[in-house]
């Protein structure tokens, strides 16, 4: 029989879900489990890698018999990830070491501002383009060595194997403890701190500054190529691609060209813009990154923008403040007022991400008078996603020569047309949603097609895109600056809360190098 779709995993913070795609793009059918969050400790944010590993061994066959679709039918299987998520696990008996520590957590805050001061951004910078940060999983794997007694004389003698999720999964579905691949792609490894920005290799300064050894390490792989062959939940099928979430939804967005851009808005906010085959360095609190690598093409790289909190924010006034009953009822109360009324809310709950690096910020409510209602609140809500993604936007456009024209969104929050009018009237570009919202999956499954020959190349994808909405801006110049400005105003009073001994300045900044 001939394949006729291609599977894409898309192993995400909160879920796992299997989606099959057909060749022009379209969603055929879908099936999803969360799984649990665990916070044991303020800042501690863990998942269990065996649930999540068998929640992919329930939704791969549910997906498969919702469609009436047989594995026979299926040409290959991408995976997307949670990225910088970090899983350690015992070689010989698959057994994870302890739960997952997640990309959110903040328990190694203390050793990035150790970091900061030695050996200073410049030596990370120079080496996997990343700034010392919470964010990235090779402190994960310091702390855990230094935390949990015998693991590290257990790595360095070859008995614990580190990955991201993506590396975890593809290890159990190619055999696990009987011969699974230990491998990951550029983009994920690219996030670890550990990877050479332009060889894409294991950096040996920086494995030697960490103490990681080698052996606990995957093999780097290209983004889209032939990895093997499942043997667990799809026998005989194919993976043939691995890519981070955010890269995923670029690629899924058809984002090819240098200056084009995307941005995700979910839990938080991410945007990427394609910069090319050539690494730019960000001078503006942007991180540079490995966006994808097709077979054996030259690696493209991208800037990223991560807003920490996005939806978040939304979910916070629903359940934490009770304001309203659903997410979207607060586009229904945003509209019960013209503006603001003068309010902001830096949504800082853990610090501010790009362009500011900020671990000490805190959230704020800025400008309130006893005018004040649930609906200008509702609206301050919605607004800081377009604040934010306005700051990250500029620095964008100060660190690459070719000015944003047009940003492509996905992600639930893309179902508020307020709040992506008011993202376009901020940014002062078009902001467009394609026809199909499910980009990071979709991403997947492109990339694992091109691989396996389902689609011949770029162009194809190119046409699969559609437009569903856009939204064109119409905010007076003169508004927009002055509340920009107010915007920023209250940033300053958002940072400084958390007393460190001194904050250095934020990741690429001019002030490292001099």
């Amino acid at each position: 029989m001939v394949a006729r779709y291609v599977m894409s995993i898309d192993q995400g913070t909160n879920s796992t879900r299997c989606i099959l795609f057909d060749h022009h793009g379209r969603l055929v059918t879908v099936a999803q489990r969360e799984h649990q969050q665990y916070f044991p400790r303020p800042g501690w944010v863990e998942h269990d890698a065996v649930e999540i590993w068998r929640n992919l061994q329930r939704v791969v066959p549910e997906a498969l018999s919702d469609g009436g679709i047989g594995p026979e039918e299926v040409a290959a299987v991408g995976i997307a990830n949670q990225r910088e998520t970090t899983v350690l696990w015992d070689r010989r008996t698959g057994a994870p070491l302890g739960r997952a520590i997640v990309w959110q957590d903040t328990r190694t805050g203390p050793l990035v501002e150790e970091l900061g001061r030695r050996p200073g951004d410049e030596f990370f910078l120079q080496r996997c383009a990343l700034p010392p940060s919470t964010y990235f999983s090779a402190l994960r794997i310091r702390w855990l060595f230094d935390h949990v007694p015998g693991l590290e004389k257990r790595a360095k003698d070859g008995e614990v194997l580190f990955g991201t999720m993506e590396t975890w999964l593809i290890w159990n579905l190619t055999g696990g403890a009987d011969g699974g691949l230990h491998i990951t792609d550029a983009t994920n490894a690219g996030r670890t701190m550990l990877m050479n920005i332009r060889t894409l290799t294991w950096d040996e300064d920086l494995l030697s500054f960490f103490g990681v050894p080698r052996p606990m390490l995957p093999e780097i792989r290209s983004s889209a190529e032939s990895y093997g062959v499942a043997r667990s939940v799809l026998p005989g099928i194919r993976i043939t691609a691995a890519l981070g979430d955010q890269q995923a939804a670029l690629f899924g967005q058809t984002c090819f060209s240098p200056g084009e851009a995307k941005c995700t808005y979910g839990t938080g906010g991410f945007l990427l813009l394609n910069t090319g085959t050539e690494v730019v360095r960000s001078r503006h609190g942007l991180l540079t990154t490995v966006a994808y690598k097709i077979g054996d093409q030259p690696q493209v790289y991208a800037l990223e923008g991560s807003i920490a909190v996005t939806g978040a924010l939304v979910q916070w006034f629903r359940d934490r403040l009770g304001l309203i009953n659903s997410a979207p009822e607060i586009e229904t109360l945003a509209r019960s007022v013209e503006d603001n009324g003068g309010c902001y809310i830096v949504p800082a709950f853990s610090g501010l991400f790009a362009p500011h690096w900020r671990s000490d910020a805190r959230g704020v409510i800025v400008g309130l008078t006893s005018y004040i209602t649930k609906g200008h609140l509702a609206r301050a809500v919605l607004e800081a996603t377009g604040w934010q993604t306005r700051e990250v936007v500029d620095a964008m456009n100060a660190d690459f020569p070719v000015a944003l024209r047009q940003l492509k969104v996905d992600g639930g929050m893309t179902a508020d047309n307020l709040l992506m009018q008011f993202v376009a009237d901020v940014l002062d570009v078009p902001v467009v949603r394609p026809m199909v919202a499910e980009t990071v999956s979709l991403g997947a499954a492109y990339a694992a097609g091109l691989a396996a020959g389902y689609w011949t190349d770029l162009e194809v994808l190119r046409r699969n895109w559609h437009r569903a909405a856009q939204w064109l801006p119409d905010m007076d110049p003169g508004r927009r600056e002055s509340e920009y400005d107010n915007w920023r105003r209250a940033v300053e009073r958002a940072v400084g809360w958390i007393q460190p001994a001194e904050h250095p300045p934020p990741p690429g900044d001019d002030r490292n190098s001099s």
